[in-house]
């Protein structure tokens, strides 16, 4: 089964923004900011766009799935 795969805290760093932040930026809790971070969740379309919109990147330069 493929593995969600994320650049999430790389971004964040660059803009040396919190996980906090972020979740405010998008209108989610930091928890699932942090469970994102760690491959433990996967978003929605919704919320992968609404994160790519705050780094001004393409979903795809945030988020994939590799095969483990």
């Amino acid at each position: 089964m493929p593995e969600l795969k994320t650049k999430l805290k790389e971004y964040r760093a660059k803009l040396d923004m919190k996980q906090g932040d972020l979740a405010e930026k998008v209108g989610v809790r930091r928890e699932t900011i942090i469970r994102l971070e760690k491959g433990q969740y996967n978003p929605s379309l919704k919320l992968a766009m609404d994160i790519a919109k705050v780094f001004g990147v393409s979903v795809e330069d945030i988020f994939s799935f590799e095969d483990e």
